[in-house]
């Protein structure tokens, strides 16, 4: 969002900050992404649509699979969604019907602390850009791009993301 989240922060004593924003709160950058576990690799990747100053949609989400169903060919993918209506369209729902590796599941409503996607807007929004003096949408897109980006880099926090919904990795070659 171009508002910032404001979080509590450090300063000098007298020194209090002021992050100074122009009220822009229905523009912002939406992002559809995945962590993509492959237990063959042992593995974990980010795999994100921006749309900036754009909202996601059915079309959107179904371009989202069908990305991922060509960036991972003929290995099954099992997508678990929250309730997003984007996710929950006649759209993305008819796509197992043409695709057999693809599996959706949808997690329980208002369950964000099941879903390891939710850990990483959490770190990407909540703690590496929070505070923000973004004024436009694409300084905003290159930000969380960059951000998404940094998170990405580093594994043991992609895999604390899984750790934290309750959800063990497999290895399948260490079998």
């Amino acid at each position: 969002m171009m508002n910032p989240g404001i979080k509590k922060t450090w300063a000098p004593a007298g020194k209090t900050p002021v992050i100074v924003y122009r009220n822009r709160h229905h523009r912002k950058v939406s992002v559809l992404g995945a962590l993509a576990y492959q237990p063959g690799r042992n593995s974990i990747e980010v795999v994100c649509d921006f749309h900036p100053d754009a909202y996601v949609r059915a079309p959107q989400a179904a371009a989202f699979v069908h990305r991922l169903l060509a960036e991972y060919p003929g290995r099954r993918i099992d997508l678990i969604w929250d309730n997003l209506s984007a996710h929950r369209s006649v759209l993305v729902k008819e796509l197992p019907g043409d695709h057999a590796n693809l599996h959706l599941h949808y997690l329980p409503p208002y369950a964000p602390d099941l879903n390891p996607s939710e850990m990483l807007w959490c770190l990407s929004k909540h703690h590496r850009l929070a505070n923000h003096a973004i004024d436009n949408v694409p300084e905003l897109h290159t930000e969380a791009r960059r951000v998404i980006d940094e998170v990405a880099a580093a594994a043991p926090l992609l895999r604390s993301c899984f750790a934290h919904a309750g959800l063990a990795l497999w290895n399948a070659s260490a079998q």
